[in-house]
């Protein structure tokens, strides 16, 4: 029951940062989707391995709703890309990092760090590998679901 609050509390927020970020309104609710679907994937691997790899997969997962949205709604990836990655951005960790070297914590603000740096680089690699799929495949695939593509 408590993860189905936050999917719903994911696609609000995501949609919200919609809002912020000027997106049309009628792809707030796309938005959304990509959020909470991101977030649902980043507590399940999150649950089965540890935080570096949920954010790696809910990197992914984001990224590829973010390209098949964009070809659907002809909209650019960035759209749903930005809002979509907001709720695995480790915001409390860098926070958690500050604060423990403002109290001149050292140890821990360098575990924390680290764990934060970890994060954010498994989220740039989530991004990047799904980057590296050929548009024409979204594009191919979207016109296929169209039925363009069937004889």
């Amino acid at each position: 029951m408590k993860l189905f609050f936050e999917l719903i509390a994911a696609f609000f927020a995501t949609a919200a940062f919609c809002a912020i970020f000027n997106t049309p309104k009628k792809q707030w609710i796309f938005g959304g989707l990509t959020g909470s679907i991101g977030w649902l994937i980043y507590r399940l691997f999150s649950m089965r391995w540890d935080i570096v790899a949920g954010s790696f997969a809910a990197a992914v997962a984001i990224m590829l709703l973010a390209r098949i949205f964009a070809v659907w709604r002809k909209t650019p990836t960035t759209i749903f890309l930005v809002a979509g990655i907001i709720p695995i951005v480790p915001g409390v960790g860098i926070y958690d990092t500050t604060y423990a070297l403002f109290m001149n914590e050292l140890q821990e603000a360098f575990g924390k760090g680290m764990e934060t740096l970890k994060i954010a680089v498994a989220i740039s690699l989530g991004i990047m590998c799904v980057l590296l799929i050929p548009q024409t495949i979204f594009v191919q695939a979207a016109a296929f679901l169209k039925g363009k593509g069937r004889r």
